[in-house]
């Protein structure tokens, strides 16, 4: 599965088939809210948010290539992440795209 940022691939006319998604909820957990508080008095990256989101990433972007390969897809284009609150100390990350087969020249 191809998969890229970029709204193409060179050399290559595309099928739009449909916008692909995934997403991930997280929630804060305790032990990294106390570690949180203590780097905002000195300062340095939150480690525990860092891992977290990380595999938040990872997670969505797993689901998103799931749901183009459902749709038989031969990749992905123009992806992209964003987040959102969906309350107090949850947040969801989701990953979406252009799922695309790519068009066979014919000779």
């Amino acid at each position: 599965m191809i998969v890229t940022t970029t709204d193409g691939i060179d050399g290559k006319e595309l099928e739009i088939i449909s916008v692909v998604f995934g997403s991930t909820v997280r929630a804060k957990h305790i032990g990294s809210d106390i570690a949180a508080g203590l780097k905002n008095i000195v300062g340095g990256e939150l480690k525990g948010y860092s891992d977290m989101l990380t595999q938040a990433r990872k997670e969505a972007y797993e689901r998103m290539v799931e749901n183009a390969e459902q749709l038989n897809a031969d990749a992905v284009v123009n992806v992209r992440f964003t987040t959102s609150q969906t309350m107090a100390g949850a947040a969801e990350l989701l990953a979406y795209g252009t799922a695309v087969r790519i068009k066979k020249v014919d000779i």
